[in-house]
């Protein structure tokens, strides 16, 4: 699976010439699922570019009721219409606008709730990783922020690891780095939350400065399941490579 997380970027022309760039060489790909996570204001004009195609769509974040006073809000009743995944926990939502383990898992619950299927970002600071904590913080993450899924439930999710540290700043883990913590820390929480079937089968994406340059080393870990792509989705030809990559 490689997603595109576009962040606050693209207009709504922008969004359908960056689709039409990347369409001709995406719609029919085989072996990877291709998903675009435009903003909220994108998604309708994206549904109509990617439709007829295997690309899918995801939102950046979402509110957990299905409706009320939550200005500026936006709720699983709506994006159900629009799009199949939603990404929640971004370590931008847990930083800059509050969100905890507590508030994404009740995100996730009501994702599941109304048939979208989550991806689910966990990951440390670069302070917590030099202190060695990085197992105790994205243990703590996964566990909580997956609280009270069935065996089921969790087969619908995604999990996303990015280390703060690296999202945007041009450091990528290194691939043998990023693998241990997708192996060694998430691999067994999912296993003894889900079951062995369950927890061996959920998508792993690495997210964090991931370039078309570095791609196909992490993509070839045994437990690095795709990624989670920011700056680089936001270009036609880098997006494309990264995907071709992960064939």
């Amino acid at each position: 699976m490689v997603a595109g997380n576009w962040k606050m970027n693209k207009t709504l022309y922008e969004t359908r010439d960056l689709i039409r760039e990347m369409y001709p060489v995406l719609h029919n790909i085989q072996g990877v699922e291709v998903i675009i996570c435009p903003p909220f204001a994108g998604l309708g004009v994206a549904k109509r570019e990617v439709e007829d195609s295997t690309i899918k769509l995801g939102a950046q974040n979402m509110h957990w009721s299905d409706s009320g006073a939550f200005t500026g809000e936006i709720s699983p009743v709506m994006l159900k219409e629009l799009c199949e995944y939603v990404i929640l926990g971004h370590s931008e939502r847990r930083a800059m606008f509050g969100e905890t383990n507590e508030t994404v898992n009740k995100k996730v619950l009501a994702a599941l709730a109304h048939g979208l299927k989550p991806i689910v970002c966990v990951g440390e600071t670069l302070e917590e990783n030099q202190s060695g904590v990085t197992a105790d913080v994205v243990g703590s993450q996964v566990r909580e922020g997956l609280a009270g899924l069935t065996a089921g439930q969790a087969e619908q999710v995604v999990v996303a690891y990015e280390p703060v540290w690296a999202i945007g700043t041009g450091l990528a883990a290194t691939p043998e780095g990023a693998n241990a913590v997708h192996k060694d820390v998430i691999r067994p929480i999912l296993r003894e939350m889900f079951g062995e079937t369950v927890g061996d089968g959920m998508r792993i994406l690495y997210g964090g400065s991931v370039k078309p340059d570095n791609a196909a080393e992490l993509f070839s870990q045994s437990d690095i399941d795709g990624g989670l792509i920011g700056g680089a989705s936001l270009k036609a030809d880098s997006f494309i490579a990264l995907v071709k990559a992960a064939m």
